[in-house]
């Protein structure tokens, strides 16, 4: 089993946490990563309000790089990275206008895209193609004693259901509850975390974040659990502006899911980049299988 990756700018920068975690994970899983040569950044959300062609344009230059040899599987981590290159290929497929614009681009590097490429989010591959029970099975040490908050972020649900449910979704709930761990009851798994507004308007992102720490510690998590960059880096390092701004004394660890998973398969803590987390992990390591 081997799948393209498609890694993002964050995961090479700010969230570089995530792709070693991701990548011990998968080797741990012995599933393959290639990664995409020569890849690009998607473009991220704001480039959709600039120019809509140029912005799919830049954004299918990745996915026709992957569909070269034949159509492949590619893994996007990152929340803006997957909802772009799905929809991406979703408006080409949709509208063959659309796409001979972007061709007649593409086609000047001598590219051209077969709409020929799958986008999968690791979490869904995780769960629906090697299966919990195999997951479980691999397992090296129980979650038992974890409880955690799940939270996915507004993005890579929305905004059409794709592999969960986009106002509840519960794969990373069942994937860690099987391993033992305790999902809390989190009704804002899905809501937005502010994104880039902490640049912008970063009062309105600050009451975001309050909120979701707020539900998360109400709610006896021991740490937050995501699957977003952008998610993780606003509710963590904006710990202690909230705490001064709001006088709060939040402080949470907020994990990569694959950070947890990675504990989980007796990854050890450097292969899944647990020392550039800014709170650490007070949770005791999870025990051994037995």
């Amino acid at each position: 089993m081997e799948y393209l990756y498609y890694p993002g700018c964050s995961l090479e920068a700010a969230a570089r946490q995530y792709d070693e975690s991701l990548r011990a994970v998968f080797a741990a899983l012995n599933i393959g990563l290639k990664e995409l040569e020569d890849w690009n950044c998607c473009g991220a959300t704001m480039y959709m309000s600039v120019s809509e062609t140029t912005s799919l344009a830049i954004s299918a230059r990745n996915l026709a790089l992957a569909g070269q040899d034949g159509g492949r599987e590619l893994v996007a981590p990152c929340s803006a990275c997957y909802t772009v290159l799905l929809k991406t290929h979703r408006f080409l497929q949709e509208s063959p206008e659309l796409r001979e614009k972007v061709d007649r681009l593409l086609g000047e590097a001598g590219l051209r895209y077969n709409l020929n490429v799958r986008v999968r989010h690791p979490l869904d591959v995780l769960v629906n193609d090697v299966g919990i029970e195999a997951i479980a099975a691999a397992a090296q040490r129980s979650l038992r004693g974890v409880r955690f908050a799940p939270y996915y972020g507004c993005q890579i649900v929305r905004p059409e259901r794709g592999f969960d449910d986009r106002e509840f979704p519960e794969s990373m709930d069942r994937l860690f509850e099987r391993l033992g761990a305790t999902a809390v009851y989190f009704p804002m798994k899905t809501r937005c975390c502010g994104g880039m507004l902490m640049t912008t308007f970063p009062q309105v992102c600050l009451e975001l974040v309050k909120e979701l720490l707020e539900c998360a510690v109400e709610n006896g998590a021991a740490c937050i659990v995501t699957t977003c960059p952008m998610c993780q880096v606003n509710v963590e390092a904006y710990q202690k502006r909230v705490n001064k701004e709001f006088k709060k004394t939040f402080e949470i660890p907020v994990l990569f899911f694959t950070q947890l998973l990675g504990l989980a398969l007796g990854c050890s803590e450097r292969d899944l980049g647990l020392q550039r987390n800014l709170v650490p992990l007070k949770t005791p390591l999870p025990a051994a299988v037995a």
